[in-house]
């Protein structure tokens, strides 16, 4: 007995120190990650370099059906592969994609994906560039109805003002995909796992629309750089502007920024649904309902410029047969302007400051009214005058005609009188005293 209480001593003894030497090796050695290209914790600041917003419900009449069929945005993927663009506002050393099923429908599985940067124009990506995108560690994922997932950081050197591409493989029948619906960027898709493809070899279809993919953020050297939400309809998504030319006004914005070489940098990303309102669902849920998602929940983000209404009120000051949609005429300038307080006290709780951005002309647009540019120029003044917003920036004054206050300029008109063109744009972003953004 005498002589195992001595044994059971000395091994409990030899676990001790063993115990003791291994806690002092882990404290003396460089700590160990498994995530691919894990950016030291110390000096990391994820910021969101690119955004699309997901339109979660089907929109009505005039928005749905002929946009779908203008993005070419498909019914279901399935053994396919669909490599999408991204054009970046500011670079970083590695990269992080977020994947929404925010929709609600069923679990889609996305067995691999890749990103790269992508080599001038169509689907060719940079021969070198090419990564696996891992979630846990996994390359293939699970995505629940209503998730959002953030990937692995990815050692990939992000330029600004750059094209990456981002690829996922989809094997089985995804149904009704979550989709930004109006992307105007070109995405390739192609048949079986191209993910790792330099090229995508006569791809099958294009689209318009962004699928699944809801954030690119970077990890930039100073913890100061930021991001700014633009939150918006059509007009801030880009509408009339040019397929592939990056000439939204965000990204305009951007462009700006980018080069007057600000430091820290400053990102603008885009989350414009065309159609969307700020009061009620429709082309999309509201602005007040997806604030959170979409605003909050981005990386870094500092500043919200915000330009949304012109939908709410042409949709709800005019009862006509012409327009099959469930109107009315109860909507007021009151109704619109408490809306806009609450995300103004909702994004200051977040320590995010606001641009207020007036509405811009829309007369002759078909279901404009005349009580409806009642509401809009009481709306506008209120943007002016109320001290509300931390800055303004006035668009009306920069795209109405000098000579007939309530319509566009002519050289900014496409033709439909609402959504201002590739120079229009420009001007929009023009508009910003980029030192508001030093604030």
């Amino acid at each position: 007995m005498q002589r195992f209480m001595i044994r059971k001593w000395c091994n409990e003894f030899h676990y001790q120190q063993a115990l003791v030497c291994t806690l002092i090796f882990l404290a003396l050695c460089p700590q160990v990650t498994y995530a691919q290209g894990l950016p030291d914790s110390s000096n990391e600041s994820w910021v969101a370099t690119w955004t699309a917003a997901q339109q979660l419900l089907v929109a009505p009449f005039p928005v749905g059906e002929k946009d779908r069929e203008r993005a070419k945005l498909p019914d279901t993927l399935h053994d396919q592969t669909i490599r999408m663009i991204v054009h970046t506002s500011i670079g970083g050393k590695s990269v992080r994609i977020h994947l929404s099923n925010a929709i609600g429908a069923p679990p889609v599985t996305v067995a691999s994906i890749h990103i790269a940067n992508r080599n001038g124009q169509g689907s060719e990506i940079v021969a070198g560039s090419d990564r696996t995108v891992t979630f846990n560690g996994k390359r293939s994922v699970s995505i629940q109805p209503g998730v959002v997932l953030v990937s692995d950081p990815i050692d990939l050197d992000v330029r600004p003002e750059a094209d990456l591409a981002v690829s996922l493989f989809l094997p089985q029948d995804t149904g009704a995909p979550t989709n930004h619906l109006l992307g105007f960027h070109t995405a390739f898709l192609s048949k079986g796992d191209t993910t790792s493809q330099t090229v995508l070899a006569e791809p099958v279809q294009t689209t318009s629309s962004y699928l699944w993919l809801a954030a690119v953020d970077v990890s930039t050297a100073s913890p100061r750089s930021f991001s700014v939400v633009a939150l918006g309809d059509s007009i801030t998504d880009g509408y009339a502007t040019t397929l592939d030319a990056n000439h939204a006004w965000p990204a305009l914005l951007a462009k700006r920024l980018a080069s007057v070489g600000s430091q820290p940098g400053i990102a603008v990303v885009n989350q414009g649904i065309s159609g969307n309102q700020v009061l009620r669902d429709g082309a999309g849920i509201s602005a007040l309902a997806r604030f959170d998602r979409d605003v909050l929940s981005q990386a870094g983000v500092k500043w919200m410029i915000l330009l949304e209404g012109i939908n709410d009120i042409n949709l709800h000051t005019r009862i006509s047969p012409e327009v099959p949609l469930p109107t009315s005429d109860d909507l007021t300038s009151d109704d619109l302007i408490g809306a806009y307080v609450q995300l103004i006290e909702r994004a200051h709780t977040h320590g995010i400051k606001v641009i207020g951005a007036t509405l811009t002309p829309e007369e002759g647009v078909w279901i404009a009214s005349k009580k409806g540019e009642e509401i809009r120029q009481a709306v506008n003044k209120w943007i002016r005058t109320s001290g509300r917003f931390d800055a303004i920036v006035d668009f009306d004054v920069v795209i109405r005609d000098p000579n007939h206050l309530t319509k566009m300029r002519t050289e900014f008109d496409p033709g439909d009188h609402i959504h201002p063109n590739d120079e229009g744009n420009q001007v929009m972003a023009n508009a910003f005293d980029l030192s508001v953004f030093r604030k």
